[in-house]
């Protein structure tokens, strides 16, 4: 686990070893254990090559902690070189096949595996590898970068293709900006989606000259000419026929030990997150039956009873006799945001970030990885959406009719910020009910749903952004999706969606900060290509999810973990926006400062604060979002 750097220069204009060595100094964290810096100048003369290519390295050590691992890699000719971020956890039975063809390797990584591999199978060397990765491979004899990502957008990659034809590109928005080619324009429409999402969908970011590398693409730079191809994509067509359901969920499960032993390799000392969920939960009973010591539980919870899963983290703990810690998050968590802005590079509001990067670094006093349940819910039907997305189609035929009345009727309540209030919970379906079939998913997953954002933003800003429908731009992926069943489509938006852009963001980012490598079983492509191919009704059966699951689980989980509501990693921000931060959120959001950045109207955030300090209605993601907002303004475009 690393972070990655590079520059591409064409026509013999040659790298600053000072700009290389900035970018990667800004990734340290990422890799504190070594560093290797790789610098090669091209030449203006037509006899040599042309090309001036720097690469840069930080190494957070995992597998194999000798010197042998140093990158960037170089082939055994000197012609390749690669810097590689991730773990390929089957490197081993790609390594032996390569052997069996010829090639002699210096160390036991998995870097130089999947050097090798490309040059053995050159770029279909991608269908080969399975993990989670970011890599860059500088070929001199083709003259051509090949950079690629994962296949679910577990580790991150961003580029920006400069007007000479040459290529920056990092592990992190801020390394590449320490790039000072690299222009800070603000993207008006990523802004807009951000308000929309809470996050900034690939390929875009906050900052129009900087792109993501989508999840399971692939990119390459030849001579200033760029191509950038998806390779990858689940198939939700062929579903598994002349089984039952004890057969279908049997074989599931030897998948699930598989990606669960693959990632419990490693030469440093690990452990797992544990939430008591049904995803985190299924893992630390696998991880028991295959190590045989006590494998170390980390748990974080909060002082608010309907956010604190710590009692059922400790139900699982005491049954599988673990080494369990746990971590509270007071408001004073709040005290890291500064380095949460810096390292995430844009604009961010998932604020369960918090607590994720909360209980990484409580683990990294103990371990260098730890495995979670990430991608159990986008697998196995996790979210109460994809039921009310299910049944909420029958509603619209049969009693749409009342919905304008319904919600009338609703919303004369106040919303409170506990999590699981019903009132907001059926505020919120009914809200849905009132888009046109697809789009509802869209309002229930967004924050600032187009009407709000006619109210609070500017005429200038909605000028700027007119040109492009958010709401549009995200429904894109239902079309793209192979799924041929409504509610199937919606898991799919999420997995290409809210998962890759906003769940492995923060996985990624509050582990790394703390150096510490997160791992995700059910992320494994082999399973989930598995999982695509099961029926949708053993996966969410009636209003049940999670099904099949929960009946794969039953021999290794206690019954009152099987049947706890899920609760999601949540953080209070109604609570706190109510006391602890009720001051300062006005103050910031009301400044002249945030209000010259020509986004919002001043009495229509007013009117979001007071309503929710008056607790009329729970705007507490909102105003999150907008303090995020302004605050990386501070960072990155006022440099304060």
């Amino acid at each position: 686990m690393c972070g990655i750097c590079g520059q591409i220069n064409p026509d013999g204009k040659p790298i600053d070893p000072e700009i290389l060595l900035s970018m990667r100094e800004a990734m340290r964290h990422r890799g504190p254990d070594d560093e290797g810096l790789h610098i090669k100048q091209g030449s203006t003369t037509e006899t040599d090559g042309k090309i001036s290519v720097g690469l840069g390295h930080r190494r957070l050590s995992i597998i194999d902690l000798s010197r042998a691992g140093r990158q960037p890699m170089c082939s055994s000719d000197g012609k390749v070189w690669i810097v590689h971020n991730g773990e390929v956890y089957n490197f081993k039975d790609i390594r032996r096949e390569l052997i069996a063809r010829g090639y002699d390797f210096r160390s036991r990584t998995d870097t130089e595996v999947v050097l090798y591999a490309y040059r053995e199978f050159s770029i279909e060397c991608l269908y080969k590898l399975r993990g989670m990765f970011a890599f860059a491979i500088w070929d001199e004899e083709k003259e051509r970068l090949f950079l690629a990502r994962d296949r679910l957008g577990q580790k991150p990659l961003f580029y920006s293709l400069r007007k000479d034809g040459g290529l920056s590109f990092a592990s992190s928005i801020s390394a590449l900006l320490e790039d000072r080619s690299v222009p800070r324009e603000i993207d008006p429409i990523a802004i807009d989606l951000y308000l929309t999402y809470q996050y900034v969908p690939a390929p875009l970011t906050a900052f129009k000259a900087i792109k993501k590398l989508p999840p399971a693409h692939f990119l390459l730079w030849e001579k200033g000419n760029l191509l950038v191809k998806r390779y990858w994509e689940l198939d939700y067509r062929n579903k598994i026929k002349g089984q039952d359901e004890a057969e279908i969920g049997e074989a599931f499960l030897e998948e699930l030990r598989e990606s669960v032993r693959l990632r419990m390799i490693s030469d440093v000392p690990l452990g797992a997150f544990l939430s008591g969920g049904i995803d985190s939960s299924l893992i630390v009973a696998l991880m028991s039956h295959i190590h045989p010591e006590p494998i170390r539980t980390f748990s974080v919870g909060f002082e608010q009873g309907s956010y604190n899963e710590l009692p059922h983290a400790r139900v699982v703990a005491r049954k599988y006799r673990t080494e369990h810690h746990e971590f509270e998050v007071r408001p004073k968590a709040l005290d890291i945001l500064p380095e949460l802005v810096l390292q995430l590079g844009e604009p961010y509001a998932d604020a369960s970030i918090i607590p994720t990067y909360a209980v990484s670094k409580l683990t990294r006093d103990y371990v260098t990885v730890a495995l979670n349940g990430d991608g159990g819910d986008e697998n196995f039907f996790g979210y109460d959406r994809y039921v009310a997305y299910k049944y909420g189609r029958y509603y619209r035929k049969s009693l749409g009719f009342l919905n304008p009345y319904l919600l009338r009727l609703v919303s004369m309540w106040p919303e409170s910020p506990d999590i699981h209030n019903r009132v907001r919970r059926v505020k919120r379906f009914l809200e849905g009910m009132e888009y046109p079939s697809e789009e509802d998913y869209v309002k229930w997953v967004c924050h600032f749903d187009n009407r709000l954002k006619s109210d609070i933003y500017t005429v200038g800003f909605k000028s700027a952004v007119s040109d492009k429908d958010s709401y549009q731009m995200i429904l894109e992926l239902f079309h793209q999706s192979s799924a041929h069943d409504p509610v199937e489509k919606i898991l799919d938006f999420d997995v290409r969606s809210y998962l890759a852009n906003d769940l492995l963001v923060k996985a990624d980012i509050a582990s790394m900060a703390n150096s510490l490598e997160a791992r995700s079983p059910f992320l494994d492509h082999h399973l989930m290509e598995y999982v695509a191919r099961i029926p949708v009704h053993l996966r969410l059966r009636h209003w049940l999810k999670k099904y099949l699951l929960k009946k794969v689980a039953r021999p290794f989980l206690p019954h009152k973990i099987l049947k706890r509501p899920k609760m999601g990693f949540g953080v209070p921000l109604g609570y706190w926006f109510q006391n602890e931060l009720k001051t300062y959120a006005a103050e910031t959001l009301l400044s002249d400062q945030a209000l010259s950045r020509g986004y919002f109207n001043k009495d229509a955030i007013r009117r979001l604060v007071i309503e929710h300090t008056e607790g009329t209605v729970d705007h507490g993601d909102r105003l999150w979002s907008l303090l995020i907002l302004e605050l990386w303004h501070r960072t990155f475009i006022d440099r304060r």
